[in-house]
This record gives structure tokens, sequence and C-alpha cells, in this order.
């Protein structure tokens, strides 16, 4: 709708009859709502009950004038809400939502360990999750949370560039921001797919030997130590293992090889288009990348170097069915066919013994990247099957901590799953073009042995 208006006017968006055709899948559109939300639920509840509700009579305002704009629209089962309590009993609390009436059970909020009469009071607003709809106006509910930890989620077809789904936040009623293409938020280790990229466009292969070991980078702003998520160092161990447990010395090694001005240049011919500052730990995810940008870069891989500019306006015509707008793919190379294959292959064990193993749960041909920032302030999941491209974001707008071990792993991965499962059920899965056939490393069995356990996260 910004971009109509922007471009039309606003009279003519709401008032001139102008036809608007997207790209989007309304399926596909209501199943990333609900991953987005039932995974940010899932945050809130894994950090406990944390209070601070708005009281609406503390405001001077009556039960009876209150009105939520969620109210305006229609409660859908596993949707989420906000609702106004109005009564408290020993083993329930009443709720009104618009014309709907409910009671939040001991049970349903047994997740807090608080008694609801701790916790609640007439005239809270709570957020609660619609569980079912019975005869009206009863409808039954489990209390949530809403601690101001938001997501966005952007999903488009590999060979389109069509974006199928969009979550631009948590609720559109209370913040008209679109997180997926307005934010900008550091990216974490979704960064380092660039940094193998250049390298291997420049010759390397995924069995070379890297060394993950102590290292003291001399910068222009003084010495540079860095770390691994874990604090240990795996010594000597290939490319492919190093991007597939996110290491961060070895990514480091690589762009301070190659020259991290090289690497931001593969990051824009990507499509990333924000200002990247030239400094060494950019190759960590220092940059700061709209999940559109970061999501359509993806695409590259599983699209064999190619990239499609992503559009989700597809034509516009007037009321008489003139057209005044259609919207062409645009088709860009970015890397060789052989390097997007080798990349895929890399990505594809970041899922199978990687990062983001828990992925496995799903049969298909799946890879991808998790990202985490400094203090777990933005977690990331960006992965693609064969045909689709999908990124999760998940973070707090003030860029503060979402807690310890919030990681990409953990608070993004977890809502990519939900919504690919969907999104693949069904259709034929296919399978990712086979890398080319490069000289086999005597070393790779010494230095990447079956028994080293899968990483589960990764920090910059």
């Amino acid at each position: 709708r910004r971009y109509l208006e922007n471009k039309y006017g606003s009279d003519q968006v709401h008032q001139g009859g102008l036809r608007v055709y997207t790209s989007l899948d309304m399926d596909l559109q209501r199943a990333a709502n609900q991953a987005v939300l039932d995974g940010l639920a899932a945050y809130e509840r894994r950090h406990g009950w944390k209070g601070h509700l708005e009281n609406v009579l503390s405001k001077g305002t009556t039960m009876d004038s209150y009105q939520h704009p969620d109210w305006d629209d229609d409660p859908q089962v596993n949707g989420y809400a906000h609702a106004l309590v109005t009564a408290i009993s020993p083993g329930s609390a009443v709720i009104k939502f618009g014309r709907y009436t409910s009671a939040i059970s001991q049970s349903e909020a047994a997740w807090t360990a608080r008694k609801l009469q701790s916790i609640l009071k007439v005239g809270d607003i709570v957020y609660v999750k619609i569980l079912s709809l019975g005869p009206k106006p009863k409808i039954r509910v489990s209390l949530e949370q809403d601690s101001g930890a938001q997501g966005g989620l952007i999903a488009l077809d590999n060979s389109t560039g069509e974006i199928k789904a969009m979550v631009g936040g948590r609720d559109f009623n209370l913040s008209k921001f679109n997180r997926a293409t307005q934010a900008l938020r550091q990216v974490g280790s979704s960064f380092k797919p660039y940094v193998y990229t250049a390298a291997i466009d420049q010759g390397a292969k995924p069995d070379d030997t890297i060394m993950d070991g102590p290292v003291t980078f001399q910068t222009a702003s003084g010495p540079y130590v860095p770390h691994n998520y874990d604090e240990k160092f795996e010594g000597s161990i290939t490319l492919r293992r190093a991007l597939a447990q996110s290491r961060n010395i070895p990514a480091l090694e690589l762009a301070d090889s190659l020259g991290i001005k090289t690497v931001i240049d593969y990051a824009h011919r990507f499509g990333i288009t924000s200002n990247i500052p030239a400094y060494l730990p950019v190759a960590l995810g220092a940059a700061e990348v709209t999940l559109l940008e970061q999501t359509s870069a993806y695409s590259v891989f599983p699209n064999d170097g190619v990239r499609v500019n992503p559009r989700y306006v597809t034509k516009v015509t007037d009321y008489e069915g003139r057209v005044l707008e259609e919207d062409f793919a645009e088709v860009k190379d970015v890397i060789s066919i052989n390097t997007a294959r080798i990349m895929t292959s890399m990505l594809r064990d970041v899922v199978l013994h990687g990062t983001a193993i828990t992925a496995t749960t799903m049969k298909y041909a799946l890879a991808g990247k998790t990202g985490t920032t400094n203090n777990f302030t933005d977690a990331w999941f960006v992965g693609f099957s064969p045909s689709i491209t999908c990124g999760v974001w998940v973070g707090f707008d003030e860029k503060k901590s979402l807690g310890p071990t919030e990681t990409g792993a953990h608070a993004a991965l977890p809502i990519w799953i939900d919504f690919m499962k969907i999104a693949l059920a069904g259709k034929e899965p296919g399978e990712f073009a086979a890398p080319p056939e490069l000289p086999s490393n005597p070393v790779v069995q010494k230095v990447d042995t079956p028994d080293l356990a899968p990483g589960a996260d990764e920090t910059h």
C-alpha cells in the first residue's frame, strides 16, 4: 500500500478504482503469519512471565468504552489478539474480546508458573491465543505474552523472484513498520556465505583446510582478537566444516586473505545495497541489511548463480482496465554455475551436519545459514529448497538482547521450519543440482572426523 500511495497518490489508490495484482500466495501468507506468531509465542514462554501490562483503568478509561484495534477483525482459530480482563476469580480470569467473552483457566496459563490472581487484575490488557471458537459469543483462549519481541519473514519463488509471503511484524494493527523491507539489522553469521563464495569463486575448494586457532589481526583501530561462539578452537579444518559449524576464525582468515573490500563487492553483486564499512568484522555480519535483500541474495545459490529481482506487485490497472504498470522479472548473473552449486552443497551441510541440523526433521533438499549477532540482539535463518527461498529474522525494534542462547538456530530456525513444512507439502520437492567433481583431498578424513559433534549455535 505504501508503494502504491507513493506512486499513484492516496486518493487514486483508495478511491480511483485501481486493480492491483500481486505475487502473494494467500495460503503461504497465512502459513507465514502463523509461523511467526507461534515462534514469537514460543520465545516468550521460554523467558517466563514479565508482566508490565497496560491497564485501561489506570489511564482513566472506562471498561465499557475501551476498544482495541485487534477487535476490528473477526477472531480466527490459532490467531492471536489482545483482550481486556473484566473479572478475576481464584481459578480463572474473565476477558472481553470485542463481542466475545472467554475465561482464561489456570491450566492455560501454567507456563507462567504463577497464580492468575497474582499476575492479572481487572482492566489489564492481555495477549491471548485463540484455541477454539464455540457458540457465539464464547471463545477458548490461552494466556500468552507480548513483551515487544518482533519477527519478520520473506518467502520468494527462486525462478521468478515473486514474493509469495511477507510478514513485517507481530501485529499490523499496532505497528505499520515493515521489518521485512524497512528494518536494517546486523545479519551475523548469515553474512559468511559471501566470504566463502568469494573464496570459492577465486579458486578455493570446499575440502581445502584452514586453521581455526588463536589469532590477532592488526587493524586501523588497533589489535582485533576474535573468538568463536564456544570459545574453543578446532585446529585445521576444511572450509566446508568451517562454514557448517559457523566458525568465526576461519571466516576472518579467509576475508583477510581475500581483502574485505573484495568480500563486500561480492555482497553487493548479490543485491545487498546498504553501505557496508570496509573493516574486518563485517565478515562476521557487522553489516546492516534488510531481510528482503538478504533473502533475495540467497536465492542466487539454488538459481545457479542468477539473481532474479524480487517483486510483489506484478501489474496495476485503472478502473477501465488500462495497464498502468507491469513488472517483469529482472535477471542478473552474479556468480558462475559451478560456484553456485559448490556453495549450495556447502550450505546443505549447514543443515545436514551444522548449526541448522534441526531442519533435517524435514526430508527435503534444504540448505541455508544461521545468523546471530553480538549479545543475541538479532537471530536469523535464511534458507532454501530448489524452488523457494525463505528468510526469518527475530529481534526487538530497540536492538536489545533477546536473551542468552537465543541464536538463529534457536529463535529463527523453528519459524522457518514451520513455514517450509507447509510451503513444500504436497509439492514435488526436487533436488539440488550436483556440484562439479573436485579432486579428493586425502587430508579431509583426518581433519573432519564424523564423530565431531555438530555445532548448534553461533554469534559474531
